[in-house]
């Protein structure tokens, strides 16, 4: 009668060990879902502080002339009444001052 119930017990076990391994909720489920939650809090960090950042402008630009300022110059081009503007021009990198190589002929002293 011992044994019976040993045997039972022992299969009730293993029963139980195979749910917990490769049933659903198993440790590998557990393991992955971890894996998406930690991903997921990474990138949402990252979105936090990109938000944090561009609420920083829209305050800039909502509560001070200089942020505004700043854009129209460098995004519009534009200038103030009374300033000079200088636009320097660089030459391309592939045209220049130099001279083609001389020719030279295998018939020539």
């Amino acid at each position: 009668m011992l044994r019976w119930i040993a045997l039972i017990l022992i299969v009730i076990l293993i029963g139980l060990q195979l749910k917990l391994w490769s049933g659903s909720g198993s440790m590998h489920e557990v393991d992955s879902l971890r894996v998406a939650v930690k991903k997921q809090t990474d990138e949402n960090a990252k979105l936090q502080q990109r938000n944090l950042s561009v609420g920083a402008d829209v305050f800039d630009l909502k509560h001070g002339d200089q942020a505004v300022e700043a854009r129209a110059r460098t995004e519009l081009g534009l200038i103030k009444p009374g300033e000079t503007f200088y636009q320097v021009v660089e030459p391309p990198a592939n045209t220049g001052n130099a001279q083609p190589a001389p020719t030279t002929s295998a018939g020539s002293p």
